[in-house]
């Protein structure tokens, strides 16, 4: 197997693990980062006030049951142990997400055992809904109007700049309720947190002499010819100027204010209500609990639409903006020696461990490719 020339297009999880997979094979990459950065929006710093770590796009928690991609991010960084247990303000109280046994008890006022408050929440929910097909229906059907209205209406205008009424059931997967005292917001088996931050540990995973990172660089489609693979982890859209027009996101907005002391005792407060602008309140000392600070850094958290020049964070994958996937989905299957990988790259919203996942997934599918001299896919992932 000859060496070959790779191009990357950002220095993210995606871009970094993708890289250094291929360089240890002795494959020659080159990453380009339109931003000052690495790490994309898993970025953290120190704040230079309070030394705090700070998540600079908004917190990122890392959580998975894939002990390929934990063992994966262990190797790179110092995994703490962490636990996210997430509050929310509502109506002049402070209760605990996910809803659980004591959310229930507390918002009812109540002192139901698990199996009473099993029987409580079938009460509430609404029975002549039969096959819920949007949010809004998928949560009256399951929890009832009052749990609805105090935790996931409000929040869910704000977060996504529309009615539940207008966004799929799918959005709400499961039952969000729990009917014991359990408040750990994730389930998954491995959760924690880098010691030294995640840019630290995209850092390390970059250290290896077949990567060259160049900062503050943009990609001009006329350099992909000088390769024989590239990688993009841009958006999707973007790859061809927009040409169809561009795919719906959100974005966030952060409010910065330093707090001497400690603002709200947890890291994450969220607000319910659509009386409060902000979605959340972040306290980003609590994200790394093992640290001990006077002073803390706090974030009011703002989504809207997202415009030309901010940052995509969510995809919205509308009906509309599904038509207008399907669209440059069919532009990138003509493609050649290009496969777009991550959340925008795909179009779609990853968590972390999933990225790292599909990461490593990508880099063994092009190493496999070269082994069997077989064409690498456009895309790894199903992306509609």
């Amino acid at each position: 197997m000859s060496n070959k020339s790779i191009l990357i297009v950002g220095a993210g999880f995606s871009g970094a693990i993708i890289g250094r997979q291929l360089a240890e094979q002795g494959h020659k990459v080159r990453i380009i980062e339109r931003r000052a950065h690495i790490a994309g929006n898993c970025f953290d710093e120190r704040d230079g006030a309070t030394d705090v770590m700070v998540h600079v796009y908004g917190p990122h928690i890392f959580h998975t049951d894939n002990q390929r991609v934990w063992e994966y991010v262990n190797r790179y960084g110092h995994m703490m142990p962490y636990v996210n247990r997430v509050k929310a303000t509502v109506n002049g109280q402070v209760f605990s997400l996910p809803i659980n046994l004591h959310t229930i008890n507390q918002f009812f006022k109540t002192t139901c055992s698990p199996d009473e408050a099993r029987r409580l929440i079938e009460e509430k929910g609404d029975k002549s809904i039969s096959d819920p097909q949007t949010f809004e229906e998928q949560a009256l059907k399951f929890i009832g109007r009052e749990l609805y209205e105090a935790f996931f209406k409000g929040y869910t205008i704000k977060q996504w700049g529309m009615q539940p009424s207008e966004l799929p059931a799918s959005i709400l997967k499961r039952l969000p309720v729990r009917f014991n005292y359990d408040d750990n917001y994730f389930n998954h088996k491995y959760q924690g947190m880098p010691r030294d931050g995640y840019t630290k540990m995209v850092e390390q995973i970059l250290a290896h002499e077949n990567i060259s990172v160049e900062l503050n660089t943009e990609f001009d489609r006329q350099e992909a010819g000088d390769y024989d693979h590239v990688f993009y982890s841009g958006p999707l859209d973007a790859f061809y100027g927009y040409r169809h027009g561009r795919l719906g996101y959100r974005t966030l907005d952060f409010e910065k204010f330093i707090y001497d002391g400690d603002y709200q005792g947890c890291a994450v407060m969220n607000y319910g209500s659509v009386d409060v602008p902000y979605t959340r309140i972040t306290e980003h000392k609590y994200f790394s609990p093992w640290e001990k600070h006077e002073g803390s850094v706090c974030y009011k958290e703002y989504s809207r639409a997202c415009g030309e020049d901010d940052i995509p964070y969510y995809p919205i994958r509308q009906v509309g903006e599904m038509a207008l996937l399907e669209k440059y989905l069919s532009l990138a299957e003509q493609e050649s020696a290009v496969t777009f990988v991550g959340r925008l790259g795909t179009y779609r919203y990853l968590d972390m461990d999933v990225t790292i996942d599909e990461a490593l997934k990508t880099a063994d599918a092009y190493l496999a490719s070269l082994a069997d001299d077989s064409k690498m896919p456009v895309f790894v992932v199903n992306a509609r």
